[in-house]
């Protein structure tokens, strides 16, 4: 059940980033899923490591995913088209 919580918050949060980050015209809601996903296991891991923590639930994660999500975002505009939006 965890699994699926994961990729219906994963997916909005990858959702909002891609919206965010200008890239939701580019890409379809498969991708938006594994971005917010991937978005969600990056931040997990990382934020944590600055001192930053949104505690438990699926808000925190939904927080954590968004910012997962939009930095990964930042990262593969850079490398496709040369500059962040």
């Amino acid at each position: 059940m965890n699994f699926l919580i994961y990729l219906i918050v994963g997916g909005i949060a990858g959702w909002l980033a891609s919206i965010v980050m200008r890239r939701d015209a580019s890409q379809g809601i498969f991708l938006n899923i594994v971005v917010g996903i991937l978005g969600g296991f990056l931040g997990g891991w990382f934020l944590p490591k600055l001192g930053l923590g949104f505690g438990g639930g699926w808000l925190g994660f939904l927080i954590t995913a968004f910012i997962g999500a939009a930095a990964l975002l930042l990262v593969i505009n850079l490398l496709t088209r040369g500059r962040a939006r």
